[in-house]
């Protein structure tokens, strides 16, 4: 699991904000640079020492699977890895928050989908009778072959929104129910889509921008007259998939219009800006119960270095945590917990997805742990 955890080793994020800059272009370019491609492939292409990442795709991991499969794997990595005389290149955090992108741009924290369930939703929903698939069907409509947006998701939710006006003329026009998207529905369109005989030929594409600008766009758009400050937006979209949010806002038009809100369109780049304000930040942050993660912090006997200042560890107290915080601690300084943790005589801890979670908020809530 090496390539993938790397990836987000150094994403740590101030939970605090939402300033963060990521782009999958770089993002690739470093993923060919690391010393993990001498174990791991990605749909074939690569060693074969470790499993081919490629499958694991579309298996709707968080960032908390993420952070627990990275600490279950880790000793059996670095053993694998000495026995190589391979040593893993370090990442800054600019490398990490690209190579994130180019991981979302893969999908790797899609749900799954299925194209036999997508050509029939493109087919129910209407979409086949204006979107041709290689040629054009209606004059001025790109087929689905030329749509750019389709490796990329950010565009994708931005063509969307602003397609959404004129499809609230034609259903209203022709009397036809407005075809709603159910996050599942458009997964499947987009595994359907992707995988047509002649796909958009560009790559996959994920881009995060500037908070700032979009708190602008935010402004700018009317959004703060329904969606005032303190109201459930943000919760709402807290942890879902970009494809899961371009969903809930095409289904989102009927509601906006009998609302008497006024139509707006975003300009390139704005729905970017939009979703790094509103979305980008709080992808890291865990529901967890600290309660829970309090239990698993002692049960892990993670007080017996962290709360003893003799042992080297570092205090856990007054830090703010993720799940990529927590991959990132581990890749840095896990080789030396395995060494003390043996020396005394504590097993390595091994977690599942909600463990970490839990893990993650008890950190982040204050208290402190005894040993």
């Amino acid at each position: 699991m090496i390539r993938i955890l790397t990836a987000i080793v150094l994403f740590s994020i101030n939970l605090g904000a939402a300033d963060l800059a990521a782009d999958s272009a770089r993002g690739e370019k470093l993923f060919g640079t690391l010393a993990c491609v001498q174990c791991h492939s990605i749909n074939g292409q690569g060693a074969k020492v470790g499993p081919d990442l490629g499958l694991m795709v579309d298996r709707n991991f968080t960032p908390a699977n993420l952070a627990a499969t990275m600490w279950n794997h880790a000793p059996a990595m670095w053993a694998a890895m000495r026995e190589r005389g391979i040593r893993a290149g370090d990442l800054d955090a600019q490398a990490a928050n690209d190579l994130f992108a180019y991981f979302y741009s893969a999908r790797f924290f899609d749900q799954p989908g299925d194209a036999a369930r997508g050509k029939q939703a493109f087919d129910e929903r209407g979409c086949a009778k204006c979107h041709g698939l290689n040629t054009p069907i209606r004059s001025g409509i790109k087929p689905v072959n030329q749509w750019e947006a389709l490796a990329n998701p950010i565009a994708l939710a931005e063509a969307m929104w602003n397609h959404r006006t004129y499809m609230m003329e034609q259903t209203s026009a022709r009397r036809i129910r407005w075809p709603e998207l159910s996050a599942q529905d458009l997964t499947d369109i987009l595994v359907y889509l992707r995988h047509l005989p002649s796909p958009p030929s560009k790559p996959p594409v994920f881009t995060i921008g500037d908070a700032h600008d979009g708190s602008a766009v935010f402004n700018a758009k009317g959004c703060p007259s329904c969606h005032a400050p303190g109201s459930p937006l943000a919760r709402r979209i807290k942890g879902q998939t970009l494809t899961t949010i371009a969903a809930e806002m095409w289904d989102h038009a009927p509601r906006m219009a009998a609302a008497g809100a006024k139509p707006v369109t975003f300009a390139p780049g704005e729905m970017k800006d939009l979703l790094s304000y509103l979305w980008a930040a709080q992808f890291f942050e865990d529901s967890g119960s600290p309660a829970a993660g309090r239990r698993v912090f002692e049960a892990n006997h993670c007080a017996a270095c962290h709360q003893d200042a003799s042992s080297g560890a570092p205090s856990l107290n007054g830090k703010s945590f993720s799940a990529a915080i927590m991959v990132s601690a581990l890749w840095h300084h896990g080789p030396r917990m395995l060494d003390q943790m043996g020396a005394k005589h504590i097993a390595w801890p091994r977690f599942d997805g909600r463990q970490m979670s839990d893990l993650v908020a008890y950190l982040n809530s204050g208290q402190k742990a005894k040993p």
